[in-house]
């Protein structure tokens, strides 16, 4: 483990104002394969609906390919980098501020545990630093498996995380509890670590990633998904969920505004299996959050909800309903990087 700076450390809050955004693009030689039209559709609507608001980093494994998809790429620039797959929320650099500036912090990715291979995705990050596409910032290096999709931070040093994730045997095994929360207490200036010990999602490979369960949206408040059909295989387990929410408090020692969001209906793959779908999986943006959507009747109701929960910001649906045949959402395939990290958008 390498520590490059002594400054006090705060991993920021997804609301907080963005440099840019990254996603990786989807190709013929990774699982998107079979789907490779209607999953680059999908991602066009992603990087087209965010370039209003910010620029918009996209890796490829061929430029001329990708860009052919936009008939316009204002605020949208490309970069040729190997990839095994498009995850770019658990591949990419988490950032942190210091008092000496922007820390972007590179973890192993090994495929959720080893399930899948990562080598090339695991490189996308030491390669952006390469190329001098990210500018006024330390790259920092880490023997210690992290994604990005398993921690929420409310920019404050609150970190909620998921146990049955961080816990999981394949990532760091020779770690207790405390000690993987002493490193994100040391690497992310984390001062409190919420730990969800319930929750799960039928078809996720991520093992409870906490970005599809429950979100910060501000520091009081906690979006999180319910489920109150007895019938249904999650009712029990988001049920517990719900109530270990309700436990937790925030800085000031107080509970947290919860505010639930609809449990979409089952959706399934060809084979009959049923896929994660999840209207927790939404990113914010500078100005908008977009909202993964699934052509279901609780897609309104959850536009309609986040429209509540940020009343400042534009909310945008964008059809995610491709993204869960491999078992991610929207903001699993995005990665923000905060105001301070400069981005060299003349490459």
């Amino acid at each position: 483990m390498s520590n490059t700076s002594t400054y006090d450390r705060r991993l920021p809050a997804e609301w907080e104002p963005q440099s840019f955004l990254q996603l990786t693009f989807p190709h013929a030689n990774s699982d998107w394969e079979y789907l490779l039209q209607e999953a680059s559709k999908c991602f066009v609507n992603i990087i087209e609906a965010a370039a209003r608001f910010q620029p918009v980093l996209v890796v490829c494994d061929s430029v001329t390919r990708v860009k052919s998809y936009f008939s316009d790429c204002t605020n949208i620039y490309f970069t040729e980098i190997p990839s095994n797959d498009t995850w770019a929320r658990d591949h990419g650099g988490i950032t942190v501020l210091t008092d000496g500036g922007a820390v972007v912090q590179d973890y192993i990715f090994n495929g959720w545990g080893k399930k899948f291979e990562a080598g090339l995705d695991n490189q996308i990050t030491k390669n952006l630093f390469e190329q001098n596409l990210i500018q006024n910032s330390v790259l920092e290096s880490f023997d210690f498996v992290l994604e990005g999709g398993s921690i929420e931070s409310d920019g404050k040093g609150t970190i909620l995380t998921t146990t049955e994730c961080l816990m999981e045997k394949n990532r760091n095994p020779q770690l207790s509890k405390a000690g993987i929360e002493a490193i994100l207490k040391q690497n992310l200036g984390a001062k409190k670590v919420l730990w969800l010990d319930h929750g799960y999602l039928a078809g996720d490979d991520t093992d409870s990633h906490i970005d599809t369960l429950a979100r910060f949206c501000n520091e009081n408040t906690i979006a999180y998904v319910g489920c109150n059909n007895p019938d249904d295989e999650h009712y029990n387990a988001l049920q517990q969920m719900k109530e270990q929410l309700q436990q937790f408090t925030n800085a000031e020692r107080k509970p947290y505004d919860l505010v639930e969001l609809p449990f979409p209906d089952a959706c399934f793959d060809s084979e009959g299996n049923r896929l994660p779908a999840t209207y927790a999986n939404f990113t914010v943006i500078n100005d908008a959050v977009l909202v993964p959507v699934y052509e279901l009747p609780q897609d309104q109701i959850a536009v309609d909800i986040f429209a509540k929960i940020f009343p400042e910001r534009e909310i945008i649906p964008v059809n995610c309903r491709v993204l869960i045949e491999q078992h991610g959402s929207l903001h699993c395939v995005t990665m923000q990087y905060p105001k301070a990290v400069v981005f060299n958008c003349k490459k």
